[in-house]
């Protein structure tokens, strides 16, 4: 699955102050019967977004001018629970592209790099000053240098981050695992040819 190229994001952030979001509160269990990975963005912690009778909570970010952005801050140990791909489908289908946290869950970062979306990882001091800097100043845009791996906030803070290379690639390339491999085909074919079996 081929996805947009991230190499540097500009835009407001949607803060969602809560540690541990598992990924049951990312998207439900009851949503993940499609077969296909669309039509995840509308339900999206569907569980906090919407009421009972389906009509939008007001006091809940994603409906709310300010919950519209590229760039998610959020609590420690995002994506937790559960390893269904589908939480990072309807991240990346609402329109996020990176999301901060000072911690992952292993399998939804897996998850994430190979959809699209940038877990990006701060120290918990860092995280704190970035909650900080939303509060005093919630419209300001953040920039998220993937080539240079700097994140700058509120045109203050600026903030190094690490990626493993190989994801970096794909990321600003907008490849996954399959289209790189799919990439090679041609030094594949030049090395059976000049290998074969015997």
């Amino acid at each position: 699955m081929s996805f947009e190229p991230i190499t540097i994001i500009t835009s407001k952030v949607v803060k969602l102050q809560v540690d541990n979001i598992d990924t049951d509160r990312i998207i439900p269990a009851r949503f993940l019967k499609s077969v296909d990975s669309s039509g995840f963005g509308k339900n999206l912690f569907h569980d906090w977004r919407y009421r009972p009778d389906g009509s939008p909570d007001p006091e809940f970010v994603l409906n709310k001018p300010e919950g519209q952005g590229q760039i998610l801050l959020t609590g420690k140990n995002f994506g937790c629970g559960s390893s269904r791909e589908h939480a990072a489908w309807a991240l990346y289908q609402y329109g996020f592209r990176v999301i901060i946290s000072s911690g992952f869950a292993d399998i939804f970062r897996t998850n994430a790099l190979n959809n699209g979306l940038l877990p990006l990882e701060v120290g918990a001091d860092t995280l704190a000053l970035l909650m900080d800097m939303h509060q005093a100043n919630p419209s300001a845009p953040w920039t998220v240098d993937l080539q240079s791996q700097q994140l700058t906030a509120d045109r203050q803070l600026q903030t190094a981050f690490d990626i493993n290379p190989f994801r970096k690639h794909c990321l600003i390339t907008g490849s996954d695992v399959i289209d790189y491999l799919a990439s090679l085909k041609p030094q594949i074919l030049e090395y059976e040819t000049n290998h074969p079996i015997k």
